[in-house]
């Protein structure tokens, strides 16, 4: 099962390396991706769809949900999930106003103490999965609740409201360019060709992750004990694979991934709330499901996992450049999950099946 779902490529000359090539599981999701992209390419053509602004409205809305979403995408197909990043989003931002527009902090000083913080409850999360045996479901349903709670309180306790800022002063060049800025790149003066525009840091931080997680996942040897986690966890643990502290260092993964938002979102803006981000919840978790990772582990790709969020970005604002009711974006992402789910299962078979007759 680990190696059909990590190397699935079906390489091989002629035909069968192309049969091969169809089999991928990242393959299902691009094609999604693809559909997607024409239908609102061409409905959105005279809106500027596909415009540097354009294009940079869903590739900003892509990073974000994206920088979340692969870490998910690697619980899930570890066999859990967690969905208290809904919670960690906001708290890191708290904690980022705070330490920095409260008490004075240096930007860079606030940064670090907001990924460790970050840590700390991915390592909460990871422990009380695998002490106590109780449904990663359950312990981040918890989590997001109890961490949404003392971000308020907190956030009243000290500063006595749950708004808080950062001026210019707060941040630094360095800070503002690697978080919280937008990118405007043009070839030659003001007349010349814009490549893109309105770009946040955020889709940079992105691709820097799709990146080093698809060596992690798909080169590395690390990587097969996350499709062995997800396969078969008995078997893992029987092979000497550290399932405990591969389990734990995933969800401080997510956790730190969530937090990276916050601090982006509260460089970018120069605020912060505590408001619960459920949206950023199911919006992961759709977009890993596109993407091709199945429901119950094992099985996915880090490329797949990015045209599911790529897609899912497109709808929510390509719609925008349409002539298309707004409300009707749910309804797309709705009948796109369930073709999804559909799809997923017939890819993963048809991987598998390649693998054996390969064999």
């Amino acid at each position: 099962m680990t190696d059909a779902t990590r190397n699935n490529s079906g390489a091989g000359p002629g035909f069968a390396g192309l049969l091969g090539i169809f089999r991928r599981t990242e393959v299902g999701a691009f094609a999604g991706l693809l559909i997607i992209f024409v239908f609102f390419s061409y409905f959105g053509w005279d809106r500027n769809f596909l415009s540097p602004l354009g294009a940079a409205s869903w590739l900003n809305f892509a990073s974000t949900v994206g920088i979340i979403a692969i870490p998910i995408g690697f619980l899930m197909i570890a066999g859990e999930l967690d969905i208290s990043v809904g919670a960690m989003v906001p708290a890191s931002k708290i904690v980022l106003a705070i330490a920095v527009g409260f008490f004075g902090l240096n930007i860079w000083i606030g940064i670090l103490l907001t990924i460790l913080i970050a840590g700390g409850i991915g390592w909460v999360n990871g422990m009380l999965v695998t002490r106590t045996n109780v449904p990663s479901l359950i312990v981040t349903l918890a989590t997001l609740f109890a961490v949404g709670g003392l971000t308020l309180f907190f956030s009243i306790l000290i500063t006595d409201t749950t708004q808080l800022g950062l001026t210019d002063a707060d941040t630094d060049a360095a800070s503002e360019f690697i978080f919280g800025t937008y990118h405007t790149f043009r070839l030659g003066d003001e007349n010349g060709l814009t490549l893109w525009q309105g770009v946040q840091s955020s889709v940079f931080i992105w691709l820097a992750i799709v990146a080093a997680c698809y060596y992690f996942l798909h080169v590395s040897p690390w990587g097969n004990w996350v499709f062995a986690l997800g396969g078969d966890k008995e078997s893992a643990r029987n092979a000497g694979i550290p399932i405990n502290q591969l389990k734990i260092g995933l969800f401080m993964l997510t956790a730190v991934a969530a937090s990276i938002v916050g601090i982006s979102e509260t460089v970018l803006s120069n605020s912060a709330s505590t408001t619960t981000q459920f949206t950023m919840i199911f919006n992961t978790i759709i977009a890993v499901v596109v993407g091709g990772v199945l429901l119950t582990g094992g099985f996915g790709n880090v490329l797949g996992i990015a045209f599911g969020t790529t897609t899912l970005a497109i709808v929510q604002q390509g719609i925008n450049y349409t002539t298309f009711d707004r409300n009707l974006s749910n309804l797309i992402i709705g009948v796109m999950l369930l073709i999804a789910v559909l799809m997923n299962e017939t890819f993963r078979k048809m991987a598998t099946n390649w693998s054996s007759a390969k064999k």
